[in-house]
């Protein structure tokens, strides 16, 4: 083995300052820019957002058609779906719904294990809240398509008009479908159909029951609504209302005997009322109408607004 020659205190000392004088500087590079004092204010506490007390007010279970039953609260919708081999969610509505599903659930028979598939509308927290918690206590399969599934998984963060606004618990999606694509389970299928206009990822779903002794279509079409979004020169969305516009039309071309909505208000439903709980029906066709009206009364506002300017 060679011997190299030993350095010399003259030699290593430059070497080593060399080395130390970037460390050295370290101390002074990190420290903060201002320098905290006992006469700061203490960072705010996070604040949950609140919604209307409907939609957090639960109601008893009710019967829609043979298999399907609204396990939801009086202003947000969840539908339970029973068959011969397990059963299927619809939304699920706020994330403190869990619990409460899960005991609607136990009343109508259906233990957690019996959950085949959670299906849902839009990934917003009123609707999409619960997923994660009834996805751990049940062993269901979320199903989601891919829009949506980008928004599960941040659990509504960055959302494209809402920024930060509507977090939920964030949800891992086992399946993804495509437009026209059907779960099928206990003899019955349940369709999908991909209506952007709430949101980029919205989805209706329509499957076949009994009611009042009759073959039905039902339709759970999601929300069509805009509150308060851009819908001129929106660069997160440039093709917003080309969007809106795809989505009544394939909202207009729904099997829909019966239409059922995220808001069950907006499809004429009133849960609460256990002597009418449908007082004013609606069909798809005029609640996609009603949605394209909503929409060129806010185009217009917003074009006169940007007029003004």
């Amino acid at each position: 083995m060679r011997r190299m020659p030993a350095s010399s205190p003259s030699t290593s000392r430059p070497r080593l300052a060399g080395v130390l004088a970037p460390l050295l500087a370290l101390p002074s590079m990190l420290a903060p820019a201002h320098t905290v004092s006992a006469a700061d204010a203490p960072l705010p506490q996070l604040q949950a957002y609140e919604v209307r007390e409907a939609w957090r007010q639960p109601i008893a279970p009710f019967q829609v058609a043979a298999h399907t039953w609204y396990i939801g609260t009086q202003g947000l919708s969840a539908l339970l779906v029973k068959t011969g081999d397990g059963a299927v969610l619809f939304d699920g509505g706020m994330p403190q719904a869990a619990d409460m599903l899960l005991a609607h659930m136990a009343s109508l028979g259906v233990a957690p294990g019996d959950l085949k598939y959670i299906l849902h509308s839009h990934a917003h927290g009123d609707h999409a809240g619960p997923i994660a918690a009834l996805q751990r206590a049940t062993g269901a399969t979320v199903v989601s398509n891919a829009e949506s599934a980008v928004l599960l998984a941040r659990g509504g963060s960055d959302d494209i008009h809402f920024g930060d606004a509507i977090l939920f618990p964030p949800v891992h999606v086992d399946r993804l479908v495509m437009d026209g694509e059907a779960i099928e389970l206990g003899g019955m299928r349940f369709t999908v159909h991909f209506t952007p206009a709430h949101t980029p990822g919205s989805m209706s779903w329509t499957w076949n029951d009994q009611r009042e002794g009759r073959d039905t279509a039902i339709a759970y079409v999601d929300s069509i609504s805009a509150p308060g979004y851009r819908l001129l020169g929106n660069p997160r969305y440039p093709h917003i209302v080309d969007d809106y516009r795809r989505g009544f039309a394939a909202i207009r071309a729904l099997p829909c005997d019966l239409l059922i909505t995220p808001h069950p208000d907006a499809s004429g439903w009133a849960p609460a009322d256990a002597g009418a709980r449908l007082p004013r029906p609606m069909t798809c066709r005029a609640y996609a109408d009603a949605g394209e009206r909503a929409l060129d009364e806010r185009l217009a506002q917003q074009r006169a607004a940007e007029a003004g300017d």
